[in-house]
């Protein structure tokens, strides 16, 4: 039912997805806003369109795990890739400290919109940037993320975050993403990434398989091509070394059937040191 589901999700134009998303979370919605157990530093559900699960809880996991994986601290300069509606910058904004800056980009005009209007007005620091760029997922039009250059100087950032992006990204628009995070990471800078990442004996779960098969990737749906993405892993483990990274860590998800209470994440995180 799950798989029936997603895909006539998927069927819909991108637009019209978010539009559905909010429609079906309107009531509650409304019910939070007239009642007021929803603040200002919390988007509507209907407007969130990454991720699943607790906004807020997942948000906090997720800088629990750079602290303890990446060793960020509250003086870092941070990169969030496809910052989405503000799930990680939110928990950012109560430990980055006065010294620590955040910057954000997006495909998504309306996240980049509300964090602007929410976040940066409250942490001058937390600044976000709205990049046309085509995702079939996402948007229907705007340029190739594979010819994409970040709008940062070199050597701009100690830790980058990409967070459930490479999972909507096809190959060449993940090398590209790998070669700029490079530049524009310092020496010794860190980034935290996530994927679904396989090799021969990967089990498929039921209800959450890749079966277009294309040797090195493998996609959920062969028409909208950004829906999921899995990467085989010693490919991964070339293209980041092709561009200069060396692989610090590795945690499997249980997106994977692993047991959850073992893992980290429901996706694969993958560590790379410049």
């Amino acid at each position: 039912m799950k798989n029936i589901a997603r895909k006539l999700f998927y069927t819909m134009p991108p637009a019209w997805r978010f539009a559905v998303r909010r429609l079906y979370y309107l009531p509650l919605d409304t019910w939070e806003a007239v009642t007021g157990q929803r603040n200002n530093l919390m988007p509507p559900r209907g407007m969130i369109y990454t991720g699943s699960g607790d906004f807020r809880r997942s948000g906090e996991q997720s800088v629990a795990n750079f602290r303890e994986f990446c060793g960020l601290e509250p003086s870092h300069s941070v990169l969030d890739i496809g910052s989405g509606i503000g799930r990680i910058a939110l928990p950012l904004t109560r430990f980055l400290g006065e010294n620590g800056c955040y910057e954000g980009f997006d495909v998504v005009k309306k996240g980049v919109d509300w964090c602007q209007q929410h976040i940066t007005t409250r942490f001058p620091n937390f600044r976000f940037q709205y990049i046309s760029l085509k995702n079939d997922l996402y948007r229907s039009d705007g340029d190739k993320a594979s010819g994409f250059r970040f709008p940062y100087d070199d050597g701009s950032f100690d830790f980058a975050i990409a967070n459930s992006v490479f999972t909507h990204m096809l190959p060449d628009e993940v090398d590209n993403y790998l070669g700029e995070l490079h530049r524009v990471l310092r020496t010794g800078g860190v980034c935290y990434l996530t994927f679904f990442l396989f090799d021969e004996k990967t089990a498929w779960p039921e209800g959450f398989g890749f079966p277009h098969n294309y040797g090195y990737y493998r996609l959920m749906d062969d028409v909208v091509k950004s829906a999921n993405v899995a990467f085989e892993e010693k490919h991964l483990r070339s293209m980041a070394s092709n561009q200069g990274f060396e692989v610090h860590q590795l945690l499997y998800g249980y997106w994977r059937g692993l047991p959850k209470v073992g893992c980290k994440d429901f996706q694969d995180i993958v560590v790379l040191k410049k």
